[in-house]
């Protein structure tokens, strides 16, 4: 360890003595999230061109979510100790004020976040803030924070008007290392690194290193009035978008949510709900795997029902089940499996629709065997009675002359993952107005 690491280990120590003094830190548990309870403490007031309207109006939604998958390789050592990490995330709703979620998920020490910062970007896919935008967050009125090994945190409400259909800046500063980075690996978008404490940096100038991930960082919400609640993408790669363009948000959540903003401002029936996405690439709804995430059955409280006021969820797994098994998957337990996250569900009073399973033929993993395993599942989600509506994926993107298939242009080109306009097709083909309506909370 260098003598700089020393002295950030040292300043870590100090800050944590001086964090566990303090009553007034809040912190969750893995198991919990900010649909749980609202965050308390003091306002930052806001100021500039983006001041904001008062706080205490509208309800929280999900603003931008992205699921934490595991422990980024290569840093168990030193984690992102002494470096800011600026994630770039996409807003699909808008609102006066703003919370984030920090996640010490996969590390092995607790994570001590001495300074934390939140800016409306002043253009797409950049580290610069736009003038006035910058917020100091605070965690129950202090601005450093512990996140214990395994745990989550939830920031104090910042007053910025964050706009929907936008970039936002979440910086985090770590003196010392937590072990492997709790992050998000697909993220198709890039977010910027730079050495030292620098999250006050509104230039940008100070991020000379850019990285594919989000770290730490696993949630926005807003408060406000454009939406009345959050729906959930729950997913693998095919909802992570791992073949959509980088840095244009052409993955099928970011799609609906464009297609929501776009029915409420024409007058057209549809729910007034802000989207997230909960994919991971290479999840299964049965088994975890330490580099693709919790499964979806023990991930589902955390990345579905802890979401702020969550109305539906949209289910799109099982195709992993399928691929990953070196034995032939049992159509029975995926279905059984599906039926347990509906059951989950409705016990919350949040609408539940089910996805078919797109085809794959052509994937280095495809054999006659399995694509029979799909059509034993696909019938089962369309006939018996699973969910409370069904968006036939398989349907619309299959190709009509071989519907084991994905249709050409809807194919990226791995037979497995759609191009953009696939993507586009998938959000296409959800009924916006049968998203409403919760389903009554049941014994």
């Amino acid at each position: 360890m260098t003598a700089k690491h020393h002295g950030y280990a040292l300043l870590s120590a100090i800050v944590a003595l001086v964090l566990g003094l303090s009553a007034a830190i809040y912190v969750t548990a893995a198991e919990h999230g900010p649909g749980d309870r609202r965050t308390q403490g003091a306002v930052t007031a806001g100021h500039g061109p983006y001041r904001a309207a008062p706080v205490s109006t509208g309800v929280w939604v999900g603003a931008w979510a992205a699921a934490p998958a595991g422990g980024e390789p290569g840093t168990a050592a030193d984690g992102t100790a002494g470096r800011t990490v600026r994630n770039v995330v996409h807003t699909g709703v808008g609102g006066s004020a703003a919370r984030v979620t920090l996640s010490n998920a996969y590390g092995d020490r607790p994570l001590t976040v001495t300074h934390a910062t939140l800016a409306v970007a002043a253009h797409d896919d950049g580290p610069a803030a736009a003038p006035g935008t910058l917020r100091r967050l605070t965690f129950g009125g202090a601005a450093a924070v512990v996140v214990p090994a395994g745990g989550q945190t939830v920031s104090d409400r910042a007053a910025v008007a964050v706009p929907a259909d936008a970039d936002v800046l979440v910086s985090v500063y770590s003196p010392a290392s937590a072990g492997p980075v709790t992050y998000h690996p697909r993220a198709r978008q890039t977010s910027y690194v730079a050495e030292g404490e620098s999250t006050k940096d509104t230039s940008g100038a100070a991020f000379t290193e850019t990285t594919p991930y989000w770290r730490y960082l696993t949630a926005l919400d807003v408060l406000g009035d454009e939406a009345d609640g959050t729906v959930v993408a729950l997913g693998d790669s095919l909802t992570d978008g791992v073949t959509s363009t980088p840095d244009a948000n052409r993955r099928w959540p970011d799609a609906l949510a464009d297609r929501l903003r776009a029915a409420l401002a024409s007058g057209d029936a549809a729910p007034r709900y802000a989207v997230v996405n909960a994919g991971i690439s290479g999840n299964r709804l049965l088994a975890d795997d330490p580099r693709r995430g919790a499964s979806g059955l023990n991930r589902f409280t955390r990345d579905v029902l802890d979401r702020p006021h969550v109305k539906a969820v949209v289910i799109d797994l099982g195709i992993n089940d399928i691929l990953r098994d070196r034995a032939l998957a049992d159509p029975r337990a995926i279905v059984a499996g599906l039926r347990t996250l509906a059951d989950r569900a409705h016990a919350h009073g949040v609408k539940v629709v089910g996805a078919t399973l797109m085809p794959f033929r052509g994937h280095r993993g495809y054999s006659a065997a399995r694509e029979g395993v799909r059509q034993q599942v696909n019938r089962a989600i369309r006939t018996g009675g699973l969910f409370d509506e069904v968006v036939d994926f398989d349907k619309a993107l299959r190709d009509p002359y071989d519907p084991r298939s994905l249709r050409p242009d809807y194919d990226s080109g791995d037979h497995l993952h759609p191009s953009d306009r696939g993507y586009r097709e998938m959000a296409r083909t959800l009924n916006l107005p049968k998203l409403s309506g919760s389903t009554p909370t049941r014994a």
